[in-house]
């Protein structure tokens, strides 16, 4: 397995233990208001911007494993050339996608980091400039994975069509 698949992995690894997090704040958050009477000050926040920040970790593997969302109707009905030209139609439309997130996003997020942009008030401010930049790297590693699927699919290095390259 090559090496932008293997760091997919580990950072889709990352997002899963982020959400647990996420899940085990929710948790104290509920029980602290529901026992205590006193929630976590920021949860609020924090979930606001942890949930674009796990959903941008776990693109680069979506996109190696084929689990983006997509429509067979055609590509089962056409012949494997057809096919490798679908995909490679959908993965150009991914490509520009990303790179017009990564056009969108640049500005933004230099912004939130040289200003140190921050949500919420009072007891917890959390900046904003980790999750933009995190949107910004992630697209730009978007971009990259649909590119090298159209590499591989045109060098037949996909195990199954919609698998990651050389995941056997």
């Amino acid at each position: 397995m090559n090496i932008p698949v293997r760091l997919s992995r580990a950072i889709h690894l990352v997002s899963a233990f982020w959400t647990l997090g996420l899940a085990l704040l929710i948790f104290f958050d509920v029980a602290g208001r529901g026992l205590l009477n006193q929630p976590i000050p920021g949860t609020k926040e924090i979930i606001q911007n942890s949930v674009v920040a796990i959903t941008f970790l776990q693109l680069p593997l979506a996109i190696y494993t084929g689990s983006m969302l997509r429509t067979t109707i055609f590509a089962d009905a056409v012949p494997l050339f057809a096919r490798r030209l679908l995909r490679t139609i959908g993965y150009c439309l991914g490509v520009l996608f990303f790179i017009g997130l990564v056009l969108s996003t640049y500005e933004p997020a230099y912004d939130a980091w040289r200003i140190g942009e921050y949500e919420g008030e009072g007891a917890l401010r959390v900046p904003t400039w980790p999750v933009r930049g995190l949107v910004l790297v992630m697209s730009v590693f978007g971009a990259f994975a649909y590119l090298a699927m159209i590499y591989y699919d045109w060098r037949g290095q996909l195990v199954k069509e919609n698998e990651a390259p050389g995941s056997a």
